[in-house]
């Protein structure tokens, strides 16, 4: 069954509407309107570690979203730094460092609701060089195209990364097959996926999308510029 949509809110809908109707997800529910916790998350993310781009990581980024918490705590016990965006980025990003969380720990401090205990604030100029970005979405195609729920966080902060002066780096999701269609349409500021790993296989985009150089300063609101205090900073850190 062929699965293009005209607009990624398509997309999201008819993914939301089969991972409920199929009985796909876990808490919290409705899918819909949210990165969806889809089962066999844990399986997605060990397939996502046997890819060398993870396996080998120092410090990685992982989005705050349910289903990537099982990345968060695998990539703890494997001894990867985790740096976690704050839902919403409303406050910055999060470092979660495994030489500072007992191994008995690790689920716990992989749980946003819990984090706050484990982790400690980053500085937009102490954020290191990656080696990977994990990323939630809603539906994602193989030409390394996702839509995540609509917001666009993942996008910014990758974006931040870029103006910080980052090279881009791979970048990965976890999903159900159900999320994997065939097309739908995207834009500049979209991130590019390089790995997608479901729970029963993985995907490697060879010649993923170009990923943005940075903000896209005249998309902003100054809504937006209030609800992320972080997007003032980096203004402010580029003017000097």
């Amino acid at each position: 069954m062929k699965t293009g949509y005209s607009s990624k809110n398509a997309a999201r809908q008819a993914v939301w509407d089969k991972l409920k109707d199929e009985k796909l997800t876990a808490f919290p529910f409705p899918p819909h309107g949210r990165i969806p916790n889809f089962k066999g998350a844990k399986e997605a993310a060990l397939q996502l570690f046997k890819e060398p781009e993870l396996a080998n990581a120092k410090a990685i980024k992982v989005n705050p979203d349910s289903p990537q918490k099982y990345v968060r705590a695998e990539a703890l016990r494997r001894g990867i730094t985790v740096y976690v965006p704050t839902p919403r980025l409303k406050a910055g990003f999060l470092k979660l460092d495994p030489a500072e969380i007992p191994f008995e720990a690790i689920n716990e401090a992989s749980l946003m609701s819990k984090v706050g205990k484990w982790a400690k604030p980053v500085a937009l100029l102490d954020l290191p060089q990656l080696d990977a970005i994990v990323t939630g979405c809603v539906a994602v195609t193989l030409r390394g195209q996702r839509a995540g729920k609509g917001a666009g966080y993942s996008d910014i902060e990758f974006a931040i990364l870029r103006d910080l002066g980052h090279n881009a780096v791979p970048v990965a999701t976890t999903v159900n097959n159900v999320q994997v269609v065939d097309s739908f349409p995207t834009e500049s500021i979209d991130l590019p996926l390089t790995i997608i790993a479901t729970p029963r296989e993985t995907f490697r985009i060879e010649t993923p999308p170009q990923p943005p150089r940075g903000i896209e300063w005249d998309r902003l609101t100054d809504h937006d510029l209030n609800e992320m205090p972080i997007l003032k900073e980096l203004r402010s850190l580029k003017k000097l």
